[in-house]
């Protein structure tokens, strides 16, 4: 039976015309990368007024925080079991939505509190929150040319597999966590001198709950024991638990994250095979709690830190040791340095309960550029103060700061906004000491 419908449906013949495909969009703010960086910027500025484009490389929004499943939000909490929250804002939407719909849970450890997360919620929460804001997605795109004038950026050309696109906007955000824009549009940037190595996370499921699961210090100590065994790059690593589920986010990779289009191909492979590996040495070593496990998800391969602009401010460890306040502080946090510069290891320097340090604006824009800010892990610092300032806590913090310095420049510079007025706006991501998050 047809149900009414025809059975032969028509069709129609096409031919390409050799004419290019081409969509042109004319907005106030256009964000490069859809992290929870650029998510963060584009909802900020959606806030306050502005048309906003979003675009990613990849086909779908979310950046590494949905797509790699880091799983964790760091640098969010004051040092302590329960310290106050650093970032507001935003933020509190994002904790709601995860917290309503049983996404996310609060460990307070010896060192901090972090969120654990479900990736699925959270990549609902960044599309349903730039779908309701107005947020125009361009996903599945690769920056392929800004047009500059002088000390401004006029434009970007895409390519997607349905045509170009150019985006012209009065402001632009590199959220791209390689500098993509700052370094296409000509303006200076960094690259690190000795490698900093990325993790391919997993999410493993059929973690037996019935049994005493291996902790942090016990993990790392048999992995450091056996890696070279089963063949392991990294010899530490950690399980993200979920109280009550029989699922867990797995780190216990590093891989190389090269800019090199066909090098940096090879590595989801790589990191891939690392996974497998770990669940070997997972199996084995602990068969009552990991006996059964297996991977229900592989994320993408995780990056932290490839190219990043040359700033205003170059910020440096010992500013972040000494928690320099920054006359243009726009976000603080208290995470670790954490810098994964070995491929065994990496370095893991925790700050005393009382330590907060500081984002200062200047280390997120070009002196050569009046409408780009950078934010996220390509803003400017030397690596290890790069680590503690590149966690998603103060990433966010940073979007917002980003957001409504370009709304405060208008037509002209970044450079010549009232620094009072920006931190005013951001004044509860530098002073609010509430927030402590729920056992």
């Amino acid at each position: 039976m047809s149900h009414g419908r025809p059975i032969n449906p028509a069709t129609t013949i096409v031919r390409h015309s050799g004419e290019v495909l081409h969509r042109e969009l004319d907005v106030d703010l256009c964000v490069i990368g859809a992290g929870i960086s650029g998510t963060t910027t584009a909802l900020e500025a959606a806030r306050l007024g502005k048309t906003v484009a979003i675009v990613d490389g990849l086909p779908t929004l979310g950046g590494q925080a949905v797509n790699s499943i880091i799983g964790t939000f760091c640098g969010l909490y004051r040092n302590g079991t329960h310290g106050h929250r650093f970032t507001f804002g935003i933020v509190d939407d994002m904790l709601d939505y995860l917290d309503r719909n049983d996404a996310s849970y609060y460990r307070h450890g010896p060192t901090t509190t972090v969120v654990h997360y479900n990736e699925i919620a959270l990549s609902r929460w960044v599309e349903t929150s730039l779908d309701t804001a107005g947020v125009i997605p361009v996903t599945g795109a690769i920056l392929r040319e800004a047009e500059t004038d002088g000390r401004r950026i006029k434009s970007v050309k895409l390519v997607t597999r349905y045509g170009d696109v150019t985006i012209r906007a009065e402001g632009f955000a590199d959220c791209s966590g390689d500098a993509a824009l700052t370094y296409l549009a000509g303006f200076e940037c960094r690259e690190p001198d000795e490698k900093v190595y990325g993790s391919q996370q997993a999410v493993v499921e059929g973690i037996d709950i019935n049994v005493e699961l291996p902790q942090r210090e016990e993990l790392s100590e048999r992995i450091a024991e056996k890696a070279e065994d089963y063949g392991l790059i990294r010899k530490n690593g950690l399980m993200f638990y979920f109280p009550g589920k029989e699922v867990a986010v797995m780190n216990m990779t590093h891989v190389e994250t090269p800019l090199d289009p066909i090098e940096a191909s090879r590595t989801s492979h790589i990191g891939k095979e690392q996974v497998d590996r770990g669940i070997k040495l997972l199996r084995e070593q602990w068969p009552e709690a990991f006996g059964n496990i297996k991977v229900r998800s592989y994320g993408f391969p995780g990056i932290r830190q490839t190219r990043w602009i040359k700033a205003k401010h170059h910020l440096v460890v010992d500013e972040v040791v000494s928690e320099k306040k920054f006359d243009d502080a726009i976000g603080r946090t208290a995470w670790p340095i954490e810098l994964h510069n070995a491929p065994e290891g990496f370095v893991w320097d925790v700050f005393d309960e009382d330590h907060t340090h500081y984002i200062p604006f200047s280390s997120m824009i070009s002196p050569e550029a009046d409408n780009l800010v950078a934010v996220g892990r390509c803003i400017d610092g030397d690596p290890a103060a790069l680590s503690s300032v590149r966690v998603m806590g103060p990433c966010m913090a940073q979007g917002m700061a980003a957001a409504n310095a370009l709304d405060l420049a208008g037509s002209g510079s970044v450079h010549q906004i009232d620094i009072s007025s920006l931190q005013d706006r951001v004044s509860d991501n530098l002073n609010r000491t509430d927030g402590v998050a729920p056992d």
